[in-house]
């Protein structure tokens, strides 16, 4: 979210549109955590104790997918990020991360109304930060950012799996 927001505060934006922006994000975000939790859950019931590691793996294959992407260097372009189907579409996928977070955060023991004000601030923090300094960070920062965004999400999902397991489940 951090990198896309650089992205797309290098063009310079209204503060109307940083704030429809952020407020898209962290709306984003959020839904996504709860949808993640649903399907934690269901999963939860359906293959038991080994739903928690299921999760932590979404969390390690969003990470890898992150980095593979920033490393193509695939500009994208094509749509605009601050209004319609683009905003929308941006926020959706910049929040997949949030899906494999949500599936296997209760699996951790966080409380979750905590971790969805915690995510949502976060998410409006980031983006507002990121498209603020957009314009000075430049391009490279971009594609760094969303690198080491992959690379937290894949540790995350190994330390909760290691813990997880060496904690007897």
């Amino acid at each position: 979210m951090f990198a896309v927001s650089i992205g797309v505060g290098m063009r310079g934006l209204p503060r109307a549109a940083k704030i429809r922006i952020g407020a898209a994000f962290a709306t984003a975000e959020v839904t996504m955590t709860l949808i993640g939790v649903g399907l934690g859950q269901l999963a939860g019931r359906l293959i038991g104790d080994a739903a928690g590691y299921v999760g932590f793996a979404a969390l390690v294959a969003v990470g890898a997918y992150m980095v593979f992407e920033a490393l193509r260097e695939n500009e994208g372009g094509g749509f605009d990020l601050s209004r319609g189907w683009g905003l929308l579409l941006g926020a959706l996928s910049i929040s997949l991360d949030s899906l494999g977070i949500g599936f296997s955060i209760l699996y951790i023991g966080v409380p979750l109304a905590m971790s969805l004000v915690c995510i949502g601030a976060v998410a409006v923090t980031s983006t507002t930060v990121g498209l603020s300094i957009g314009r000075m960070l430049g391009a490279r920062a971009e594609s760094a950012a969303a690198i080491w965004s992959g690379i937290i999400l894949i540790g995350t999902g190994a330390v909760f799996a290691a813990l997880k397991f060496f904690a007897g489940g």
